[in-house]
């Protein structure tokens, strides 16, 4: 009879990195504190009557807080977390009911100070 050489089992970094990725990947969501400011800024526009309802989403890579004047209608403001933008141009974004961006920031609170401003109109 032949000598069998002794197997040998190594560790395979493919194996492993495909049960990394069969894991259910982390969600992106709002932390309490930023939840606080968010419902606190709408709940002074719905008693100012401008704003009806919310809605905030979850995903892999980013989170929403949308808010809508009527329920049946698409967002008229929506802020984005996005957590991978957090060293480049800042984690949170304000955007409009047309997708435009109105405001990027580091700052959760410094970007809702954009709802703080005055509506000045003209009365005839």
């Amino acid at each position: 009879m032949a000598k069998s050489k002794p197997l040998i089992i190594v560790g395979n970094a493919f194996e492993r990195e495909q049960q990394l990725s069969k894991r259910a990947p982390m969600r992106v969501m709002w932390t309490r504190q930023e939840l606080t400011q968010l419902l606190n800024i709408y709940g002074r526009q719905v008693g100012a009557g401008h704003w009806r309802d919310y809605a905030i989403d979850d995903g892999v890579d980013s989170a929403c807080f949308s808010i809508f004047r009527r329920s049946s209608e698409v967002p008229l403001y929506c802020i984005d977390k996005t957590p991978a933008l957090r060293r480049k141009q800042g984690q949170y974004c304000l955007r409009g009911a047309s997708g435009q961006v109105l405001r990027r920031g580091h700052d959760l609170a410094a970007l809702l100070n954009f709802f703080n401003r005055k509506n000045i109109r003209l009365v005839d």
